[in-house]
């Protein structure tokens, strides 16, 4: 059982690591491409978009709380 519960705390830290933020908004873009693809519409831009303003975002809260 320790093994188990070893295996998903890795998974969890992994992931969710330091900014949970990241975690859900790639969740969150990969949901809405999925909902585009299955409605027909081609959305092979807007992962690769999502991923880029998600990054920008994370690296702007980290400098603002640096910075005093």
């Amino acid at each position: 059982m320790r093994h188990i519960a070893g295996f998903f705390r890795f998974w969890y830290e992994f992931i969710i690591g330091d900014d949970w933020r990241v975690a859900a908004g790639v969740v969150a873009a990969l949901a809405v491409t999925l909902v585009f693809t299955r409605r027909g519409i081609d959305a092979w831009w807007l992962l690769p978009s999502a991923v880029v303003l998600i990054l920008f975002a994370s690296v702007w809260r980290a400098c603002r709380r640096e910075t005093p």
